[in-house]
């Protein structure tokens, strides 16, 4: 199996657009409404809001291909760029997505494994997420990788609050050995 990851440019951005609305459609539209799914959609995944966030130079963009077939995708944010109050030390995974025809097939693992790359080309000290409480395939998956909750927020998919659970993976360790 030949699987490679390379970072996003802006002329993928109808490409980033069309995977973005259909693995998000794919892992959330059966525990939500249309019309909140919907709403949710038009607002995240615009052509223009996608474009202010790869030109965000504290984000990174990058897609997993496997058999040279477009697999899935990942967007992380150091900085400034994170969603939840700027951790200086960390490097946020905000979005990490597989085509449901690629998944379980270790790509998760192998884009965990460039975020963590990163974090540590950026000198972070840990990487954290927000997965949905309800998503206990992911939850399992992180706990798996490393992961550990530390908190939780609110995310609001259209009108429905729904509780985000914070994981954070302490990279420390990992630093020290480099």
């Amino acid at each position: 199996m030949k699987v490679f990851i390379r970072e996003c440019t802006i002329d993928d951005l109808e490409t980033l657009q069309k995977i973005s609305i259909e693995t998000f459609t794919d892992t959330f539209a059966a525990q939500n409404t249309q019309e909140n799914l919907t709403a949710y959609l038009e607002k995240a995944y615009t052509l223009e809001k996608l474009t202010e966030e790869m030109q965000q130079l504290e984000s990174f963009f990058f897609f997993i291909y496997m058999e040279e077939e477009l697999a899935g995708y990942l967007k992380l944010n150091i900085n400034a760029a994170q969603t939840e109050h700027p951790i200086e030390e960390g490097l946020e995974v905000e979005r990490i997505y597989i085509r449901s025809n690629f998944k379980r097939k270790g790509l998760g693992n192998r884009l965990l494994e460039k975020a963590i790359a990163l974090a540590k080309e950026k000198k972070k000290k840990n990487i954290w997420l927000g997965v949905w409480e309800e998503n206990l395939a992911a939850r399992k998956f992180y706990q798996k990788m490393g992961f550990v909750q530390s908190g939780q927020h609110s995310f609001f998919m259209g009108e429905d609050e729904q509780i985000d659970l914070i994981m954070v993976k302490s990279l420390a360790e990992a630093q020290t050995e480099v």
